[in-house]
C-alpha cells in the first residue's frame, strides 16, 4: 500500500483526488494521511466524499475513513468497471460536479467499456472550473493525446443552491500520444449567461468585455444565454482559447455586471502577456493524462503552480515517469517515460 501525507504539497482536495483516480486507473492501494491538515475545516468535506465514493463505486474498492472530517483514509481498488453511474454531491449541495469527473474520467478510459455518467450538484461554483471550461479547455486539449470524451449542461447548478446536472460519454482508450501544444494564436470565445435574473445583466458583462478586449486589438465571439430552470440564481462571464486556456468570473450580490467582466478580462490579458500556451490550471490538470501517454509531451504556462508541484511529484510516486518544472517565463513543464 503506497502510504501518502495529504497535507505536503499544495494540501488540499487536489492531492486526494489525483491520487484516487491513479490508485483506480493502476490498480493500486493507497493510505491517505492528514488530509486537508491545514485548511480552516480539516478532513474529508461533502465534495471530497462525493469524489471518494464515486470513485468507490467504478472500482468496487475497500474503504476504510470515508466520513466527514476524517483526515485519514484507506482506499483499495479490487476491479474497474465501466457502466452507466449517477453521482450526487448531495441534498442542497454546490459541491463542483467538475471535479467528480474529472476524476473518474481518468481511470474509466482505461476500463473495458464506454461509460455513461449523470453527475449532480454544483456546475458553476466558486474555487472550481465552470463546465464551459471542461467543453472548451480540458476535453478538448485531452483530445488532442486521443481521449475521447464528451459531457452536455443538463441544467445550471448555482451556489449555493446547486442542483446542476451534467450528462457525460467516456470511450474506453488510454492516451494514444503525448501533447505538445500548438504555437498558433487561436480566436476567443466566451459565453455570457445569467439565471433566474434579468437578461440585462448578461448583456452588460458581454459589452463590457467587448470593450475591453476591442480596447486591446483583440475580437471575441460572446454568446449570450439565458436560463431559468436552475434551482437559484447566478450569472458568469467565461472565455477562452479552445484547448488551451480559460477564465471566468461569477457575479454576486451587490457586484456591477461590469466588474464581473473585467475580473475574466484581466485574467485572459494576464495570461495572453506571459506568452503561455496553456494556463496555469490546465498545466496540472494534464499531467496524470500525459503521464500514461507513450512519447513526450511539452508545452508552456504563466507560472509553475503549488497544485502543479504537487500533482507531479504525486504522479512521480505512482509511474516511472520523468516529469521536468523549469521556472522560466513563461514556465515549461516537460513529460517523458
Amino acid at each position: 500500500m503506497l502510504v501518502l501525507d495529504g497535507a505536503t504539497g499544495e494540501g488540499g482536495g487536489q492531492i486526494l483526488r489525483t491520487a484516487l483516480a491513479l490508485a483506480v486507473a493502476l490498480g493500486r492501494a493507497v493510505a491517505l494521511t492528514r488530509i486537508r491538515a491545514a485548511r480552516p475545516k480539516p478532513g474529508l468535506q461533502p465534495q471530497h466524499l462525493a469524489v471518494v465514493r464515486a470513485l468507490a463505486a467504478i472500482s468496487d474498492a475497500e474503504v476504510d475513513g470515508d466520513r466527514r472530517d476524517s483526515t485519514e483514509l484507506r482506499f483499495t481498488p479490487r476491479a474497474l468497471r465501466s457502466g452507466e453511474w449517477r453521482f450526487d454531491v448531495g441534498p442542497s449541495s454546490a459541491g463542483a460536479v467538475t471535479l467528480i469527473l474529472q476524476a473518474v474520467l481518468l481511470p474509466l478510459i482505461l476500463a473495458a467499456g464506454a461509460s455513461r455518467l449523470t453527475l449532480v450538484g454544483g456546475t458553476h461554483v466558486p474555487w472550481s472550473p465552470p463546465f464551459q471550461y471542461l467543453t472548451e479547455v480540458f476535453l478538448p486539449a485531452l483530445a488532442r493525446t486521443g481521449v475521447a470524451a464528451s459531457a452536455t449542461l443538463s441544467r445550471w447548478g448555482w451556489y449555493p443552491a446547486g442542483g446542476g446536472e451534467v450528462a457525460a460519454t467516456l470511450v474506453p482508450g488510454r492516451p494514444a500520444r503525448g501533447f505538445v501544444a500548438p504555437g498558433t494564436e487561436a480566436a476567443i470565445t466566451g459565453l455570457s449567461a445569467v439565471s433566474r435574473l434579468p437578461r440585462a445583466i448578461a448583456e452588460r458583462q458581454r459589452t463590457r468585455a467587448l470593450e475591453r478586449l476591442e480596447a486591446e486589438g483583440l475580437g471575441a465571439a460572446i454568446a449570450l444565454e439565458e436560463d431559468r430552470a436552475a434551482l437559484g440564481p447566478g450569472t458568469i462571464l467565461f472565455l477562452s482559447v479552445r484547448g488551451r486556456a480559460g477564465f471566468s468570473a461569477l457575479g454576486r450580490r451587490g457586484l456591477p455586471a461590469e466588474r464581473v467582466a473585467d475580473d475574466a478580462v484581466d485574467q485572459l490579458l494576464g495570461w495572453r502577456r506571459s506568452g503561455a500556451a496553456l494556463d496555469e490550471h490546465l498545466a496540472d490538470q494534464l499531467v496524470p493524462y500525459l503521464a500514461l501517454a507513450p512519447g513526450a509531451s511539452s508545452y508552456t504556462c504563466p507560472r509553475i503552480t503549488g497544485h502543479l508541484r504537487t500533482v507531479a511529484e504525486l504522479v512521480g510516486r505512482f509511474l516511472p515517469v520523468e516529469i521536468t518544472l523549469e521556472d522560466s517565463r513563461p514556465a515549461e513543464v516537460r513529460i517523458a517515460r
